[in-house]
């Protein structure tokens, strides 16, 4: 597997306001997602853990689904199991202004680890970085399912998958995803309210808090949660302050967004020479 990510980064942002009438496979099947982000990464309950304890509890958000049976919150439908909304956590998007595809600067939601100057990831090779991200197109490839890059490619031209060969023997699925990616809310009573405004957009912190929580006090194979490392892990979501949030501002080209965001603590990126 072999791809040109270099003035890319379809797979780190929302490109669809760029291509009118471009593909929006989130929103299509069986389970739909409640909110409209588009590429939301599916962090591990692990890597949860590994970004509330290195401050990054504010770059993380929740992503239910909606179902045609479930529990009722809030006027929707909620995917559950066992009568327990189900969801996953994934990174924030924010508005930034970027240049992909060799297209003028313009706003568009974008990961929150996005250099929006070298389109790179901040934490590429770094001990944060999601598996999914890592592996990506992969899973994809080996599943025969369409990739962004592809996506990318028919919208826009150029050849961004230049080996589709999939790696390796392909992804596993098992029960441990329960508990590992997967996960499920112990008290829908409490999300009155919560869903709506995530559903809206308007997700409070609080509100990301108590589902992160959730993934931070779960275990692969089941959907039992710590109630002890849940009000520690809500807790220190609640009180995280990284550059993720500071950075959050309205530059006007990527250059001065990228600034901005290392004056804050951002990780530089080493850019394409030599890459």
């Amino acid at each position: 597997m072999e791809v040109n990510c270099e003035g890319c980064a379809g797979c780190c942002l929302d490109w669809r306001a760029l291509h009118p009438g471009a593909p929006d496979p989130e929103r299509a099947g069986r389970y739909v997602s409640l909110d409209d982000t588009d590429n939301l990464v599916p962090l591990t309950s692990d890597e949860v853990r590994r970004f509330i304890a290195n401050g990054y509890g504010d770059a993380l958000v929740p992503r239910l689904f909606e179902a045609e049976r479930g529990v009722e919150i809030d006027g929707y439908t909620l995917a559950a199991i066992g009568g327990k909304p189900a969801f996953y956590v994934g990174l924030r998007k924010r508005e930034k202004p970027v240049a992909p595809f060799g297209l003028d600067p313009v706003r568009l939601p974008a990961c929150v680890f996005l250099d929006p100057e070298t389109l790179q990831c901040r934490i590429h090779g770094s001990a944060l970085y999601p598996d999914t991200c890592a592996t990506y197109p992969g899973d994809n490839l080996a599943l025969g399912a369409e990739t962004e890059c592809e996506r990318v490619e028919a919208a826009f031209g150029g050849e961004r998958l230049v080996d589709p060969t999939p790696p390796g023997t392909g992804p596993a699925f098992t029960t441990a995803t329960l508990g590992a990616t997967v996960f499920g809310h112990p008290d829908p009573e409490a999300l009155s309210g919560r869903v709506g405004r995530l559903a809206a957009g308007d997700g409070t912190r609080e509100d990301h808090a108590t589902f992160v929580a959730v993934a931070a006090a779960s275990r692969p194979g089941g959907l039992e949660v710590s109630r002890e490392k849940y009000e520690t892990a809500r807790e220190r979501v609640l009180a995280a302050e990284s550059w993720v949030s500071r950075a959050a501002a309205d530059e006007a080209t990527p250059a001065e967004a990228s600034a901005r965001e290392e004056r804050e603590g951002a990780p530089a990126t080493p850019g394409w020479d030599g890459v």
